[in-house]
């Protein structure tokens, strides 16, 4: 059973931070999870991300982000067009009601532990089926 667990391809994290210091930490905590990345600074690099790629499997967004949509807009547009998508939404600054948070989507509050964010990560998952590699170093 393990050598077909790890014969899977990990599963596929958006990571959608303006921040770049901010993304570049919440990217080695998902990798040290796991799970495989790919990174995007803006709700319009996402989008273009997401219509280029079919193997995404979880989005990681922030709400406040400059462009044409804030996290928010882009977790209700991923929703809507890719709804197998699984969406974690995170945020220093807001607050979002669970009724405005797309369907079956979560929300995680900043700064977050390490651990709850992995947990979050694959809680989310655990239901589409996908692998990730289980680490040694993260508790």
């Amino acid at each position: 059973m393990a050598a077909e667990f790890l014969s899977k391809a990990p599963t596929v994290v958006l990571i959608v931070e303006d921040d770049a210091l901010l993304r570049m930490c919440a990217a080695e905590i998902v990798e040290e999870a796991g799970f495989a990345v790919i990174e995007a600074a803006d709700a319009d690099a996402a989008m273009a991300l997401l219509e280029s790629r079919s193997d995404i499997a979880l989005l990681l967004t922030d709400i406040d982000m400059p462009g044409s949509m804030n996290g928010l807009k882009l977790a209700h547009a991923v929703r809507g067009r890719w709804p197998p998508i699984k969406i974690l939404v995170v945020s220093g600054q807001v607050r979002p009601l669970p009724s405005e948070l797309p369907r079956d989507s979560c929300f995680l509050a900043k700064p977050y532990q390490t651990a709850t964010l992995v947990e979050e990560l694959r809680t989310l998952a655990a239901p589409l089926g996908h692998a990730y590699r289980e680490p040694s170093n993260v508790h």
